[in-house]
C-alpha cells in the first residue's frame, strides 16, 4: 500500500497541474484513483529493478519492418530474426506504435488497448519481454479521428467524453509554435455551437484535452497496462505540445513538465521499475529542460547529435561538434541521453537552432537535397515555412559530399558516424534499416507521396537473411561493421551511459572526446578523422602504450603523431 508521504507527492503534482481547473475535492479524488491503480498493480508484482549499463543498447523497429509471405504474426517473425541476428548486440527493442491506427505509420492510434491484428497480440510482446527490455510509444498528445474515443466524444459517451481539445474563436493562437504546415484548427458544429478541433500534427490526429483529468488518468492506466504486458520503457511521443493556453506558444508549458514529473513519480512507485523517455524535437536548451532537476524524464533524445554529426562528415569539419560537445551538460545518475543518428522520422532541423548559423544550415540542406532528401516544413508566425526535418536515410545522407562527389568513402563515413554515436555518453539506439545501410525507399514514396516513407523500408524476411549470408553483400558488410562496434562497446566500463565525457579539441578535421568509467579505472579516447585525407593528430606520449579497441594501433610518426586514414576511428583504451 502507498504511504501517506507518497500519496502527498502525487497530490502535490496534481495541484500543480490542476490548481486553476479543479477543486480540492476533485484533486483528492484524482489522487485516490491513481493510488488505487498503483496498489492494485503492486499486489500482483514483486519488486523488479532495471539495470542500465554499457550493455544497454536499443534497436528501433516497426512491428512490420520484417514481413513474410503469410503477412501474419509479424512480431513473431521479428522475434525469430532478433534472436538469431541481433540479441547478441542489443538488449532492448523499441517497437514503434503497434496499435490499430488510421495513419502516420501507427501514430494515429485508434485503440491503445489492442495490437494491430497483422502484427500479433499482447502475448507476443509479453513473450519477447522475458529475455529483452521492450520500449513502446505512449502516443499521448493526440489520437485518431477514426478511433473509438472520438466516436464517443461526438456522442458525449465514455470513454471519450470531453477527451479532445476544442477551443472557441477567442482562443489566441498567434504565438503557437508549429511542427507542421497544415491548418491547425478545424471548425466543427457540435453540441449546438461552433468550436474548433486542435490538430497539431495532421487532420487525422486530434489533440487530447489534458485539462480534463480523466484523460490523464486514462493514460496512466494505459501505461500500467503496457507494463502488465512486458513494456518497461515509455517513449512519450510529441509530449512538448501536451498543454495549451491562449496567448502562449502552446509548447513546453509548465503543466506539461508537471505531468511528466507526476508520471515519473508513479513509475517509481510501481514494483516494476520503468523508464520515461521524452520525445521533444526542439532546440537544445528546450530539449534538455525535460530532465528537470533529475525529477522528470529519465532519458531524453539527443536530438542535436544527428544533424551535427552528419554535417561534420559532409563538410569535413568538427567545429560545430566540438563546440556543442564542450557545452553539453554531463548527465546525472538516473538520467541519460538517448543517442541516435536515424529514426523512423527524418533528420530534425530545429535542434540546431542557435548552434548552426543560417548560411551553413542552407548549405547543409542543399547538400542533403543533392543526396536525395525531401523536406518536411513547419509554419512560423510570419506565415512563411521553415524546414522542420530532412527526410532521407542516413546511408543516402552520408553517401556523397562536396569533397567526395563520387562517394568513394561512403562506407567509412557511415561506420565512423555510428562509432561516434555508439561511444558517446548515453544509450545508443540504432534504427533497424541503418543496420543494413538501407537506401531511400523511392518506390514507396512514389506511391504514397509521404516524405517519411523514404526512410521506412520494409524487408522481406527471406530476402534479408539471404543478403546476410552473402558476406560480400552491402547489407552484410554494414551489419558486420555496426554489430562489431556494439560488441566491443558492451565490454567497456568507460562506455557506461553515465561515464564521464570530456571534449578534446584536435582541430577542425578531427573529432575527439574522452570517456571514463564510473570507478575511474578505465579511460577511452575516441578519435575520428572527419576528412577524406590522412590526418596526423598530435598525441600524448602516454597514449602510445594504449591499445586500440577497434583494430591495431595506427602508425605513429616521429613518436608524436598518429596517422589516421580517411574517416578512420580509433578507440584508445588504457586497459
Amino acid at each position: 500500500m502507498l504511504s501517506q508521504i507518497d500519496q502527498k507527492k502525487i497530490k502535490l503534482k496534481l495541484k500543480n497541474i490542476y490548481r486553476h481547473h479543479l477543486s480540492e475535492i476533485e484533486i483528492s479524488d484524482c489522487c485516490k484513483e491513481i493510488t488505487k491503480s498503483i496498489n492494485k498493480f503492486n499486489k500482483k508484482r514483486n519488486k523488479k529493478k532495471k539495470i542500465i549499463s554499457e550493455k544497454t543498447s536499443i534497436v528501433i523497429s516497426y512491428g512490420d519492418s520484417l514481413f513474410s509471405s503469410s503477412q501474419r504474426h509479424l512480431l513473431k517473425n521479428f522475434q525469430s530474426f532478433f534472436q538469431k541476428k541481433l540479441s547478441k548486440y542489443f538488449n532492448t527493442v523499441h517497437f514503434l506504435p503497434f496499435y490499430p491506427s488510421s495513419s502516420d505509420s501507427g501514430f494515429a492510434v485508434k485503440d491503445h488497448y489492442k495490437i494491430d491484428n497483422r502484427l500479433g497480440n499482447w502475448s507476443d510482446i509479453k513473450k519477447f519481454s522475458k529475455k529483452n527490455d521492450i520500449m513502446a510509444d505512449v502516443v499521448i498528445n493526440h489520437s485518431s479521428a477514426r478511433g473509438l474515443w472520438f466516436k464517443n466524444f461526438l456522442k458525449k459517451k465514455k470513454p471519450g467524453k470531453d477527451y479532445f481539445l476544442t477551443v472557441n474563436s477567442n482562443f489566441n493562437v498567434s504565438k503557437v509554435i508549429r511542427p507542421r504546415d497544415h491548418q491547425l484548427l478545424k471548425k466543427i458544429n457540435i453540441f449546438k455551437k461552433s468550436e474548433y478541433l486542435w490538430r497539431t500534427f495532421s487532420p487525422d490526429q486530434l489533440d487530447m484535452n489534458f485539462k480534463n483529468p480523466s484523460v490523464l488518468l486514462r493514460f496512466i492506466k494505459i501505461m500500467i497496462n503496457l507494463i502488465n504486458h512486458g513494456v518497461t520503457i515509455f517513449r512519450l511521443d510529441a509530449i512538448a505540445y501536451l498543454w495549451k493556453e491562449s496567448g502562449t506558444k502552446c509548447i513546453n508549458l509548465r503543466e506539461t513538465h508537471e505531468i511528466i514529473k507526476l508520471l515519473r513519480i508513479i513509475c517509481s512507485l510501481l514494483n516494476v521499475e520503468s523508464i520515461i523517455v521524452t520525445e521533444t524535437n526542439l532546440p537544445e536548451k528546450e530539449n534538455i529542460s525535460y530532465f528537470g532537476n533529475a525529477d522528470e524524464a529519465n532519458w531524453i533524445y539527443n536530438f542535436s547529435l544527428p544533424p551535427l554529426l552528419i554535417h561534420s562528415f559532409l563538410f569535413e569539419n568538427s567545429s560545430y561538434l566540438n563546440s556543442w560537445n564542450k557545452n553539453l551538460p554531463q548527465t546525472k545518475k538516473g538520467n541519460s541521453y538517448l543517442n541516435f543518428i536515424a529514426s523512423h522520422d527524418g533528420i530534425g532541423m530545429r535542434p540546431v537552432e542557435g548552434i548552426m548559423n543560417k548560411n551553413n544550415k542552407d548549405k547543409f540542406l542543399k547538400r542533403l537535397k543533392k543526396n536525395g532528401s525531401k523536406f518536411s516544413y513547419r509554419k512560423v508566425q510570419s506565415k512563411s515555412k521553415k524546414v522542420y526535418e530532412a527526410n532521407i536515410t542516413v546511408f543516402d545522407a552520408l553517401k556523397k559530399s562536396d569533397n567526395d562527389p563520387k562517394g568513394k568513402f561512403f562506407l567509412e563515413r557511415f561506420i565512423s558516424a555510428h562509432s561516434i554515436m555508439i561511444s558517446f555518453e548515453g544509450v545508443p539506439a540504432i534504427y533497424f534499416n541503418s543496420l543494413f545501410g538501407t537506401s531511400n525507399d523511392e518506390a514507396k514514396y512514389i506511391i504514397t507521396g509521404n516524405n517519411r516513407d523514404l526512410n521506412r523500408y520494409r524487408w522481406n524476411h527471406k530476402n534479408i537473411n539471404e543478403k546476410l549470408k552473402n558476406t560480400k553483400s552491402k547489407q552484410s558488410i554494414f551489419y558486420k561493421n555496426i554489430t562489431d562496434l556494439l560488441e566491443i562497446r558492451r565490454k567497456q566500463k568507460a562506455f557506461h551511459p553515465n561515464g564521464l565525457r570530456s571534449n578534446i579539441n584536435m582541430g577542425p578535421k578531427i573529432f575527439c572526446f574522452k570517456r571514463q568509467s564510473l570507478d575511474k579505472k578505465q579511460t577511452i579516447i575516441c578519435i575520428t578523422n572527419l576528412s577524406s585525407k590522412n590526418q596526423f593528430p598530435k598525441i600524448d606520449k602516454n597514449f602510445i602504450k594504449w591499445k586500440n579497441l577497434l583494430k591495431p594501433i595506427p602508425k605513429i610518426k616521429d613518436k608524436k603523431y598518429f596517422e589516421l586514414k580517411p574517416f578512420e576511428t580509433i578507440w584508445l583504451s588504457n586497459i
